[in-house]
Parts: structure tokens; sequence; C-alpha cells
């Protein structure tokens, strides 16, 4: 086990990497789709029911195949057709598990967010509009600072979640910590001992991400209360 733990250690920047991006990326998904379901945007918000409505109800491996197979497909359809230049081979397969890891993870946060968004008082937005501010300044500086501390306990669950499910990549070729984990195992033939590693490397981190998370929310509350009293 202590020679297999540096191997697995040595991906874990890859497996960090696709949390960061593909939270990040799914964040401004998830924000985007549950404004325009707030405001009740013609088309758009049937779009995005559509769009969350598929992501929920299809597993995450199948959609990041249809991503892996199905993407560089339609680049290469439109290549042919000349209206794109673009080799599709230069594109490392990582992007298309971005690409399916944040529009899966959108679709949950936009419901997060929706929800923390509508459990802020109402009164809030009538006085941010009675200040001057347009509905959507409102939502900007006063609606959704609240919302996101109403939010992120829930946030911090998708991010555990996230980090976990990034184990699917290695099934489109991308070598992460369970790619890794596959490798040494199959190399040395000591899969129960590689995945005892694998499960403590996991867990580690997932404890100093509660832990950020704790201390985030606990300096929230306390901005938050001095604020009351001020």
């Amino acid at each position: 086990m202590r020679e297999i733990l540096p191997a697995i250690l040595k991906v874990l920047p890859v497996t960090l990497e696709l949390t960061a991006v593909s939270m990040a990326t799914a964040l401004c998904i998830g924000l985007a789709a549950a404004l325009v379901r707030v405001f009740r945007i013609p088309l758009l918000s049937q779009g995005a029911s559509f769009y969350i409505s598929f992501v929920r109800g299809t597993p995450l491996l199948v959609q990041m195949y249809l991503a892996y197979y199905g993407i560089p497909k339609t680049l290469e359809y439109l290549a042919d057709q000349g209206i794109l230049k673009l080799d599709v081979s230069s594109i490392p397969a990582i992007v298309f598990v971005y690409f399916s890891l944040a529009l899966n993870v959108g679709a949950y946060l936009s419901e997060t967010i929706r929800a923390a968004i509508e459990a802020v008082d109402r009164g809030q937005m009538e006085a941010a509009i009675s200040t001057g501010m347009g509905r959507w300044q409102g939502m900007r500086w006063v609606i959704l600072p609240q919302a996101f501390t109403i939010a992120l306990p829930n946030l911090g669950n998708t991010l555990i979640s996230l980090l976990k499910d990034t184990s699917l990549a290695f099934m489109v070729s991308v070598v992460e910590i369970m790619g890794a984990a596959k490798l040494e195992g199959a190399r040395t033939l000591q899969f129960f001992e590689v995945y005892i590693v694998v499960a403590m490397v996991y867990w580690t981190v997932c404890l100093l991400i509660e832990q950020a998370l704790t201390l985030l929310e606990s300096r929230l509350k306390q901005s938050r209360l001095r604020g009351a009293a001020a």
C-alpha cells in the first residue's frame, strides 16, 4: 500500500482539477438556469426545464458517453460542411469530461439555487426596488447574497458528490485517481490494497472540503450577525 500511494497521489491534481473546473462551470450554468426559471423568461424557461428534466432522468455515465462520442461527431460534421475549421482529434478527452460533469451538476445546482432564491423573503426585492434598483440589480445585490448563504450546505454536498463522480472519467480514458487505481491493480494484482488506498485518499480530500465549507459557513453567519447588529 505504501508503494501504491505515490502513484495514486500523482494523479490527484487531475481529480481536483476536474472537480474545480466542472464546479465553477456548473455554478454558472445552474445560476443561469435558475434565474431563467425564476423570472419565467418565455422559451428559455421551457428550455431550462427540459434540460433539467433530461439530466436528472439519465445516468451521468450515459451523459459522459454522449459527450465523448457525440460532440466529436457533431464537430466533424460541421468541419465537413466548412462551417467550422477544427481538428477534432486534437481535443483532449478531459474536455468532454468537463462538459458532461458541468452540465450534469449544473442541472442539480439550478434547483438548489432556485429554491434558495425563493426562500428569501419577497419583501427584500420590494425594498430593493423602493430604493431605485431594477429587478436585476435587486437580484444581484440583495437576493443572491442571501440565497448563497441559504444554499451553501447543499452546494457543499454537491461539490463532494462531484469529487466522487470524477471517478467515472476513466471510462473515457482520462486517468484520475480511480483510473490510476485500476492501472496499479492490474499491474500488481493487489486490487484490495489499491482500493483501500483510493478510499482513504477520497475520504481525506472530502474531509478537507467539509472543514473548509464549515469554516466558510461559520464566517458567513458571523458576518450576517454583525450586519444585523449594525
